[in-house]
């Protein structure tokens, strides 16, 4: 039956029309759907244009746009070309005659439905396979930048002699290439197939030929373009063998060749090549023989090949020849996975060194002496006291402090001293009233830094402060106090316009300010304001009086937020941290680059390998890229944004990473050099504790350089459990200032400890140099104990601690009434052969609401101290005085009281008598509230007794006599007040 170009006629039925009115309005509202859809677009597009304007990066946003914009409409285009042409082509080849069949008879209804819509429905199907081609294809453009901006390593892979640059910017946009070609060759193969059947040049049950000539040459055509292309995908599965990942031994994501793979896999890949492009050419050749015998042969041929020499033959090598001997085997090829794996985690100057973990038989006070020179031991646990700041530091309920506190250290009359460290940041659960005019203009911001010593606490247990009080004032003189910019500031404020915000509140009442910075972006424009009310699904945006000139929108306010929008080629530490430089609060963003394809190395899943017992628990930890695997990372950059204006600065850290290099290629101007960061910025950079933990991991395996032993899996540690909790999950790594031994002085540290797989004796101990500006920077020292003797690792010492029956009685003491302990962190320092261990117990309960330190626990040599301060407990351990003869803690000591003739004194002594005795009384009650409101009385009534008689003794000739109270001692018992 001939083709047909309309479907047949019939009585035409008359429709009436709407009227003009009702064609208007269904135009009109046809129009502002339109109309309204594309404002949505632009809306996302101009905010996030404006954004970036207003941070200074607009470079970045639009690299990006047009990166994407380029990907899209090249590989849509190319798809909806090879689509449509194919299309097309079928139709053109269609025969002219239809074969007098059923079948036939059944497509000839569709053939005339579909003839006048077929330029229409060939538009469609194009665009529609264009425009998920070309979204496809935009999302790489990550891919695309690192291709065309690749710069070499200056590394080659053992196996093919080429550059890693290779593996990880070439590589991939090849893949890329290679599965749009597949893509179009699929599409383009059906859809040709489906035209060829609907116009008659395939049939199935017609008789005679199944296709036409035409039709049979057609396909065979793409048929061999799809084997060329798996021709291509053979050579590069050659390539692909080093930077595979496999289950092997001692690592579950072994990478690189191994001798299966350099033995069967390599010259299978290079066989199917050969056999693929001997297919593809027999298919090409139907266009002249008519007929699809050899290349159907062929074909079947690649497949039997592919499951013989790629799947049987690689079996049988690795059966009979790997097997019996592997360990001799493998040996090479595992060489060069360490190698690489080292080199690729920065783990290859790691330095191990032999260490005994028994102490030496130094005399007990000289090694007591050596612990002050040997660390600042911090009690102060960052991860503990966020409640203890928020109790005595929050001052406002609308003000909050992170749950997890940071460690840096700061410089006092020339000596650094470890500071716990946290910013009073705007909380808006804990505002008056809630209301849009609260939430977004007059609670905008927090306020101040509030830091104390780590490695103190007074006599109640609360932390010294440094910086504290608001406004805050302390050690680190005059800054900028606002906090507009912070890890809990996750909503936006509208600042800077006619409606004042609340500064801070003090005795005097409310002071408010306004925004003086130049953050954010302006709403003095309708449109702005127009789209901002869009984007925020917050209509009064758009019409609120309290919003006019000057006025200024801040969002993406968290570090994380803006280091990831203005770089999102790297990768965020889970950690922000904040600093007084200068005179500004900066946050501290470590960031990373990372590729998945550095040959040989092993790799690693951040997300798992950065989880410890502080991301199990706290939200406000995160870690790393959930699910992102790697096998190559450096700390490459480091960040800054301002608090108050959000500001943000990306500086190049690793001068030598030829990733960093690339993504500065394509983002040219984005990255400060690492000369730009001044003295005092540096002071408080640190090594980032999310690249520790995924150093820490690799080296449970890769601490061993030899293959035989990597194989044995003899010496394979792991990461503890965190002893003081019971999450089950790592401890994670603690900063201290300490020194190792082979170390001249105390430096800045991130430590962590290992176990024997599967046991909890120490197996070794791991530092490395945190403090930034220095030559050892990065330096990794391991600690390796000793095979042949057993060292309690962090689970025993804390089993050790909990089962001693004098320890477990005062615990049992302290938790009395409704108290609860808390232990904090436990921290290991080597000592003289030994290893010291560290570990502060607080007390929460008593109708207090944040913990107190109580206790100190140390352990060294088995000799165990539970005592009020670490002094005392350092003092038992290393018996550095005799504590069996210390007066006892209660009230008959036979001390006699001071006195004095002066009236004054006397009723004050009578005060601070009666103070202590309620101390003690409150003290056996576990009751820590009435504890400390009695030695505040105490600390008044002895001041007064020293004030008073040191009024007295002016008056007295010289040399004239009279008992002076010493506000250092009770009045019952000469024991310093402020002495738990």
């Amino acid at each position: 039956m001939p083709d047909r170009g309309g479907g047949p006629t019939g009585p035409r039925i008359r429709v009436g029309r709407p009227s003009r009115r009702a064609r208007t309005l269904l135009m009109t509202l046809g129009v502002l759907a339109v109309l309204g859809m594309a404002f949505t677009m632009f809306a996302g597009f101009w905010t996030d244009w404006l954004w970036y304007r207003s941070v200074n990066y607009s470079s970045v946003f639009t690299t990006t746009l047009w990166t994407k914009i380029g990907l899209f409409f090249v590989f849509g285009l190319l798809m909806a070309v090879a689509v449509g042409f194919n299309v097309w082509l079928a139709h053109r080849l269609r025969p002219p005659l239809s074969a007098m069949s059923m079948e036939q008879q059944s497509l000839d209804r569709y053939r005339m439905g579909v003839a006048p819509y077929k330029k229409w429905l060939l538009l469609g199907i194009t665009a529609l396979v264009g425009l998920i081609a070309g979204a496809s294809a935009a999302g790489q453009w990550r891919t695309w930048l690192m291709w065309v901006n690749g710069v070499p390593f200056g590394q080659k892979d053992p196996q093919f002699s080429l550059d890693v640059s290779f593996y990880a910017f070439d590589l991939p946009w090849y893949r890329f290439l290679l599965g749009f070609g597949f893509a179009a060759a699929i599409l383009s193969l059906i859809a040709a197939a489906l035209t060829h059947y609907l116009y008659g040049g395939l049939r199935v049950t017609s008789p005679g030929a199944r296709a036409t000539a035409a039709a049979t040459g057609h396909l065979s055509v793409l048929l061999g373009i799809f084997v060329a292309l798996k021709a291509v995908a053979y050579w590069l599965d050659r390539y692909g063998l080093a930077v595979k990942s496999s289950d092997f031994r001692a690592t579950d994501n072994w990478t690189g060749l191994r001798y299966v793979d350099a033995n069967a896999y390599l010259p299978a890949k290079t066989i199917l090549f050969c056999i693929a492009v001997i297919c593809a050419v027999l298919f090409f050749a139907t266009l002249w023989r008519r007929t699809w015998q050899l290349p159907v042969i062929g074909f079947g041929l690649m497949v039997l090949s592919a499951i013989l020499i790629g799947g049987l033959y690689p079996a049988i090598v690795q059966k009979f020849q790997v097997q019996p001997n592997e360990q001799a085997k493998e040996a090479p090829y595992v060489n060069k996975n360490l190698t690489a794996t080292r080199e690729a985690y920065g783990i290859d100057d790691a330095q191990v060194t032999e260490y005994s973990g028994t102490g030496s038989t130094k005399d007990k006070t000289k090694l007591r002496d050596d612990v002050d020179s040997t660390a600042s031991i911090r009690i102060l646990d960052p991860n503990i006291v966020s409640p203890t700041f928020q109790q005595l530091q929050q001052i406002r309920n609308y003000y909050a402090f992170p749950t997890n506190l940071d460690v840096d250290r700061y410089s006092k009359d020339g000596k650094d001293q470890d500071t716990v460290i946290g910013l009073r940041e705007l909380n808006l659960n804990g505002i008056p009233k809630n209301n849009w005019i609260n939430d977004h203009f007059r609670y905008t911001h927090g306020y101040g830094v509030v830091a104390a010593k780590g490695t103190t606490a007074d006599a109640e247990g609360r932390p010294v402060f440094t910086e504290s009080d608001l406004p805050s004032k302390g050690d680190l003189g005059d800054y900028q106090q606002r906090v507009y910019y912070g890890e809990k500031t996750t909503t936006y404020s509208i600042v800077g316009g006619p409606q004042k915000e609340i500064d801070y509140s003090d005795d005097s009442g409310e002071k408010t300010t306004s925004y003086q910075g130049k953050s954010g972006v302006s709403l003095s424009s309708t449109v702005n304001r127009a789209a901002y009310a869009l984007a925020f699904s917050e209509p009064q945006i758009l019409y609120s009086g309290a919003i006019g000139d000057g006025s200024r929108i801040l969002y993406n306010r968290t570090p994380k937020e803006r280091v990831e929008a203005v770089a999102p080629w790297l990768t965020i530490d889970g950690d922000a941290y904040p600093a007084v430089v200068g005179n500004k609060i900066q946050w501290i963003v470590d960031a990373y680059t990372t590729t998945n394809g550095y040959p040989y190395a092993s790799r690693t899943t951040l997300g798992d390998t950065t989880a410890d017992s502080l991301t199990a628990t706290n939200n406000s930890r995160a870690v790393v890229a959930q699910q992102n695997q790697v096998n190559y990372i450096r700390n490459s950059v480091k960040a800054t944004i301002d608090a108050y204006t959000g500001e943000v600065k990306l500086y190049q850290w690793d001068t030598k990473d030829p990733v960093l290099k690339t993504w500065m290629k394509a983002f040219p101007g984005t990255v400060k050099s690492k000369s730009a960061i001044s003295p005092d910025l540096m002071a408080h950079l640190r090594y980032p504790q999310d690249l520790f933990k995924v150093q820490r991991e690799l080296l449970t395996r890769y601490h061993v350089k030899d293959a035989q032993t990597f194989l044995s899996g003899s010496e394979v540690w792991q990461v503890p459990d965190d002893p003081t909790n019971k999450s089950g999950n790592a401890v994670p790594p603690y900063y201290l200032s300490m020194k190792m031994p082979d170390q001249k002085a105390q430096a800045f540290s991130l430590t962590t400890t290992f176990t024997p797989n599967g046991r909890d004796n120490l197996s070794a101990f791991m530092s490395v140099d945190a403090e930034a500006g220095t030559s050892d920077y990065g330096k990794i020292r391991i600690l390796k104990l000793p095979t042949s003797t057993t060292v309690n690792g962090p689970k025993q010492v804390q089993s050790q601690f909990n089962s001693e029956q004098d320890i477990a009685e005062s615990i049992k003491l302290l938790k009395g009434g409704d108290s609860d302990i808390e232990y904090g962190n436990l921290l290991t320092v080597p000592l003289d052969g030994g290893l010291l261990y560290v570990e502060p117990v607080y007390v929460r309960g008593g109708g207090l609401k944040y913990p107190l330190l109580r206790k100190v626990l140390v352990t060294y040599g088995g000799n165990t101290a539970f005592e009020d301060t670490l002094d005392q407990a350092l003092d038992k351990v290393f018996g550095a005085q005799d504590t069996s003869t210390s007066p006892p803690d209660d009230d008959t000591t036979t001390n006699p009281p001071p006195t004095s003739d002066n009236p004054t004194v006397q009723g004050a002594l009578q005060d601070a008598q009666k103070a202590f005795d309620a101390g003690q009384e409150a003290l056996k009650k576990n009751d820590w509230e009435a504890y400390g409101k009695a030695q505040k009385d105490l600390e008044d009534a002895l001041q007064r007794a020293e004030d008073a008689q040191a009024a007295a003794d002016k008056k007295k000739p010289a040399g004239g006599s009279g008992a002076s109270p010493s506000p250092s001692a009770s009045p019952s018992t000469g024991k310093s007040p402020n002495t738990a």
